[in-house]
This record gives structure tokens, C-alpha cells and sequence, in this order.
């Protein structure tokens, strides 16, 4: 197979990675980005029709390019979305290449990363991996699992409410996918049981800025650290959005405590209480996809990558952004033009921002 050699390959045409390669070639470094994907919109392709323009916690816009709101609040994300992501793509006149799956990132030859694709492999004197997380749903292990007889599945399947029709449904998670669920399955399931591991922490005020930045400043600590990143919405706290509110209207968000063990027809917990369930709906959240990168061996002992804003510390060429702060709308855009910043710098570019 013939390698293709470039200044920078992006891996990923979510936010993140379109904002890095929107700077990228801004800055004269014309970036060819790989997606998995057989079309645009990044992780949004993926999301339950269910999910409607006005339940999400908002679009934010990519650089450079002013996008009109929706007017249809009824409309679902995952067409809204890719739609938005698609023509951005062609009115910056990005590079994609897709479906380009990355299998593997190696060091090569000189100054090289080679990076290998279905498509074909490119040797990149920078590499920005933009991969995100939704291809890898978090399934947290609980006794009992594999002898459980009703369904089990991860928000990452989710496609709505009705097929819950009179089912007895756990709902496990603290976070928005939960209340997501929460607030769809309430009149439809038979009952639904919402349980997390720690008790949900409310915001009352509107996550502003201010608050933004200090909740990307919490997660930009771990990653500093090389500690496994939480998410940022892990140290946000729950809004009193449409979503929550449609859930609290419906009843369905009186939180019980972490079950121990999961029966054959339901869960239990150590004090002897016995819930009946037929389904359970694990909103346990996801972990960051980077198989890929295990060639580079940049795992630390405490379990992540050590991450210096989008600057992976043991490896030079590599900027990670949607890892870490940058794994929500929260964080991607700064991110992404962090990363172009660095990857500037390193390459020594002379070219005006």
C-alpha cells in the first residue's frame, strides 16, 4: 500500500475535529481529515430520533461560520446536525476522507506518525486525533448481569420510547443520557426505577461562562496528571433543563442508590430490597475511543494519556483534543484551535493567524 505523506492528518470530523482542521487551515496547513463515518455529524449520526433540537443542551457553532438556529424544536438532532456539520464541511472546503476507520497510529520513519486507515495510510509530520467517545459505551459490571432473562441494552442503542411499552425499566446513570430516558419512558413503561451510584448533584443557576470554564478547568487537571479523564459533564451537575423538568412533571426522578446485584427477574441490594425488572437501560456514559494510538504506548499508571491542554506530553506530534475537557460542545472549539496553535508552533509554520 502507497503512503500518502502530509503536514497534519485530523482523525475524527466531529466538533473537535472540524475546529481543529477549520484552524489547521487557517493557518495554511491544509489538514486532511479521516472519518469513520460514512457521512457528516460525528457522534450526532448516532443519537435517538427521540432526541428533538429542543432536548439538547444546545448547538454550539463551529468557527467561522455563522449557522441559523433550527426553528423546528421538533426536529431530531441526528438530522439537524449532520446536516449542519455537512455543509460546513463544503463551505470551508475542508478535506474529508470517508469512511476512513483508523486502525493504528505508529511511529515511522524521520519525523513521521504514520497513520493507517481503511482508506489508506498517510505519513503526517502531525497527527490531531478528534475520535471522541460515542464508539465506546461504558458497560459497568455488576453480579448477576449474565443471568439476567429481560433486556439489557446502552444508551448508545437507545432509539425512543415506544418499544418500553408496558416494560418494568432501570434506569442506571446520573447524567443527561438518564435523564433523557427518564423523562420519555414516564406514562409509556410499566414503571421505571432510576438508580446512580452517587446522589445527583442539581444547578440552579444557567452554566454560564464562568462556570464552563471552571468545569473544563476540573477535567484539564485529571488529563494533566495523566489520570483517566471524567467527562465534563460529571462535574457540571444537573440542570434544571426541558429534558429534567419534563422527567420531574412525570415522576420518574426519585433516585435510589447503586443496586448490588442484578436477578434473573430484577435487581437487589445489600439490605435485602428486590426490585422487579424485565429491562435495563445502562446510561453509564462512555470511555475515550483510542485503541488506535496503542502503538505510541502513551498510556501512564494511572490509567490515561498525560495531556498538556491538547499537547500529549510524551509524544510531540500528537495533540488530543475531544479527550478530556474537550469531550463535550463545552470545550471542542477552544480546543480544537489550541491544538492548530500547537501544531503551528511545532512545525515551525510562517504563517499569520
Amino acid at each position: 500500500m502507497d503512503v500518502n505523506e502530509t503536514d497534519v492528518v485530523v482523525i475524527g470530523a466531529g466538533q473537535a475535529g472540524l475546529s481543529s482542521a477549520y484552524f489547521l487551515d487557517r493557518f495554511g496547513l491544509g489538514p486532511v481529515v479521516l472519518d469513520a463515518a460514512e457521512g457528516p455529524g460525528g457522534a450526532w449520526r448516532h443519537r435517538s430520533p427521540s432526541l428533538t433540537m429542543s432536548k439538547v443542551h444546545g448547538i454550539f457553532d463551529l468557527p467561522g461560520v455563522h449557522r441559523e438556529p433550527s426553528a423546528d424544536g421538533l426536529a431530531p438532532a441526528a438530522l439537524v446536525v449532520p446536516e449542519y456539520y455537512g455543509a460546513y464541511e463544503r463551505q470551508v472546503g475542508l478535506t474529508i476522507v470517508r469512511p476512513a476507520q483508523v486502525s493504528a497510529v505508529r511511529r515511522g520513519a524521520g519525523d513521521r506518525l504514520v497513520v493507517s486507515s481503511g482508506a489508506g495510510e498517510w505519513a503526517a509530520r502531525a497527527v490531531v486525533n478528534a475520535t471522541g467517545t460515542w464508539m465506546r459505551p461504558y458497560w459497568p459490571y455488576y453480579p448477576g448481569g449474565a443471568g439476567f432473562l429481560g433486556r439489557q441494552l446502552h444508551y448508545a442503542a437507545y432509539r425512543g420510547p415506544a418499544e418500553f411499552t408496558g416494560r418494568r425499566v432501570v434506569v442506571v446513570g446520573g447524567g443527561a443520557s438518564a435523564m433523557h430516558v427518564l423523562s420519555e419512558l414516564g406514562g409509556v413503561a410499566a414503571g421505571t426505577l432510576w438508580v446512580t451510584r452517587r446522589p445527583p448533584v442539581w444547578r440552579d443557576d444557567d452554566f454560564g461562562e464562568e462556570a464552563r470554564r471552571e468545569a473544563v478547568a476540573k477535567v484539564e487537571e485529571r488529563v494533566r496528571q495523566g489520570l483517566s479523564p471524567r467527562s465534563v459533564v460529571s462535574v457540571t451537575g444537573l440542570g434544571h433543563t426541558p429534558v429534567v423538568l419534563e422527567a420531574m412533571e412525570k415522576g420518574t426522578l426519585h433516585r435510589l442508590p447503586m443496586f448490588a446485584r442484578i436477578e434473573p427477574d430484577g435487581v437487589a441490594w445489600a439490605d435485602g430490597r428486590f426490585e422487579p425488572a424485565d429491562t435495563i437501560v445502562w446510561a453509564t456514559g462512555f470511555r475515550s475511543a483510542l485503541d488506535h494510538l496503542a502503538p505510541l504506548r502513551l498510556r501512564t499508571p494511572g490509567g490515561g494519556i498525560q495531556v498538556d491542554g491538547t499537547q500529549a506530553v510524551a509524544e510531540p506530534r500528537l495533540q488530543l483534543v475531544g479527550y478530556g475537557p474537550s469531550a463535550s460542545t463545552v470545550g471542542a472549539n477552544r480546543a480544537g484551535r489550541t491544538a492548530a496553535v500547537n501544531v503551528r508552533r511545532f512545525l515551525g509554520a510562517r504563517v499569520a493567524a
